[in-house]
């Protein structure tokens, strides 16, 4: 019977719940249309809805998924997403899971994608991003907080994220920053357990060498074709660790500083957007997708930024458990965990300084970071609340 077969890797002896296929796709359709808040937000709906209600998994499986979420690149709750649907249902459950969580904001963020192309010089329109713009820059203060004071665990993880920032300002490609962070990280740890490599110089990275690795932005556009929007995204979504903020420092600096085919202002406009909608923040790229290639580069953009975080949970079971057992492994996680931090930072400020305009906006973003950090604030009423200003005062 459908509904009587366990997933792959449901813990022996456990007391849980069966799905059906049917039921898991309803279930994550639903979650996937109310689930506002981001990742954070996410999980804990998830927690209460499968833990608690269902009991479609105890918590120590719950935690164990989430754990595993946290240590792959990619979205974390559309991957417990898909780990939960393959717990319950398989390799089937993998698929159907993942893709009914996606799909409600895909559809929503494509209908505001298109809204956003026919009526976005409006007056009443640009007013409501006026003032959600300072209210997106100040739920990503709030997540850098919150990230700092769980990834500086030591004095030495902090000097690798101030040289993964100073990376970052100096345009250093991402993927190569996470790289020198997770190596710096588990240098300490790798030194003790051989001897040998404290002969390696630093000369590796002198000036020079060092100067080939510096992505500096072109003057020019580069062609837009669906292929390599497609590439851009699979890129993004295959080497994106930590919060789901830190998809706006890939986003800047490949649509905004080296492909040129988004503005600072479209950028925003996209986070902004990706604040007001439910579900995953990773379908800003549905968003973005729509702009720069219709309804045809809305789907490459969404399949792209998407489809790693299911190979990962795929092949996550293998790989795993691993990782946990090797410290050095684990030193460098800490290393891009710390590194991602840096970009979300720098991000943060870069982003601020096109979204802080004037004394309003300025006003907007502190009263809405001093109630995110200090009274915890649902961001969803700040959003609201900000919209309802700008279309008043812009409108």
């Amino acid at each position: 019977m459908e509904g009587q077969e366990a997933g792959p890797t449901a813990a022996a002896g456990a007391s849980t719940a069966a799905a059906s296929l049917k039921e898991v796709a309803l279930v994550f359709l639903k979650l996937g249309t109310v689930a506002f808040g981001g990742p954070a937000a996410h999980i804990a709906m998830m927690e209460d809805e499968f833990v608690t209600r269902r009991r479609w998994l105890t918590r120590e499986q719950f935690l164990d998924r989430l754990g595993a979420a946290n240590l792959i690149p990619g979205p974390s709750s559309t991957e417990m997403a898909i780990f939960i649907g393959y717990e319950k249902r398989g390799w089937p459950g993998l698929l159907v899971a993942g893709c009914a969580f996606i799909l409600p904001a895909t559809i929503l963020v494509g209908a505001i994608a298109t809204a956003y192309v026919r009526y976005g010089t409006l007056p009443q329109v640009n007013g409501v991003l006026y003032a959600l713009k300072p209210v997106v820059i100040a739920v990503v203060i709030q997540a850098f907080w919150k990230l700092a004071r769980t990834a500086m665990k030591s004095i030495w993880l902090g000097i690798v994220g101030s040289v993964a920032a100073l990376l970052y300002v100096l345009r250093v490609h991402e993927v190569l920053l996470l790289a020198i962070a997770a190596a710096l990280a588990g240098a300490p740890m790798l030194y003790q357990k051989l001897p040998h490599l404290r002969k390696i110089t630093v000369g590796v990275l002198t000036p020079p060498k060092l100067a080939h690795l510096l992505g500096a932005a072109g003057a020019v556009a580069i062609p837009i074709g669906l292929w390599r929007l497609f590439l851009v995204f699979a890129k993004i979504g295959a080497v994106l660790f930590g919060s789901g903020y830190v998809l706006l420092a890939f986003l800047r600096a490949d649509l905004v500083g080296r492909l040129h085919w988004l503005t600072e202002r479209q950028l925003l406009d996209a986070v902004a957007i990706g604040q007001v909608t439910p579900g995953p923040v990773f379908t800003t790229a549905t968003f973005i997708g729509y702009i720069i290639g219709g309804v045809p580069g809305a789907v490459v953009a969404t399949v792209g930024i998407f489809a790693p975080g299911f190979v990962y949970v795929a092949l996550s079971g293998l790989l795993i458990p691993r990782i946990r057992r090797s410290r050095v492994a684990a030193s460098m996680l800490d290393g891009v965990v710390v590194g991602s931090l840096a970009l979300i930072g720098v991000v943060a400020w870069q982003l601020g300084r096109a979204a802080i305009v004037d004394v309003p906006t300025l006003v907007i973003a502190i009263v809405s970071t001093a109630l995110l950090l200090r009274f915890r604030v649902n961001s969803a009423w700040l959003i609201v609340t900000a919209g309802a200003f700008g279309w008043l005062y812009r409108g």
